[in-house]
């Protein structure tokens, strides 16, 4: 009984150790905000579902600058996670 008891109070005790430190959470917290202006840049569009606005859809801000910030997003959030916090 008093091996069960120790070892609960040394695991009480214990600090948690989380994954990434706080710069990489910044980094993946940043690339996130980067991907949602991203995908906000792709949205819109008509609100007739019936029109085809052929200058709205194929804009160069839907077809060459939203995928570029998403693209950049993703890229964001894997440098986050890979990059090994300084000691």
């Amino acid at each position: 009984m008093a091996t069960t008891k120790d070892s609960t109070k040394k695991l009480v005790n214990e600090k948690v150790e989380f994954l990434f430190k706080k710069e990489n959470y910044l980094i993946i917290i940043t690339g996130v905000v980067v991907l949602i202006i991203g995908y906000f840049l792709m949205s819109g569009g008509t609100q007739k579902p019936n029109e085809f606005k052929y200058e709205e859809i194929y804009s160069f801000r839907r077809i060459t600058i939203a995928p570029m910030v998403v693209i950049v997003g993703y890229v964001i959030v894997m440098f986050g996670i890979l990059k090994k916090p300084k000691e």
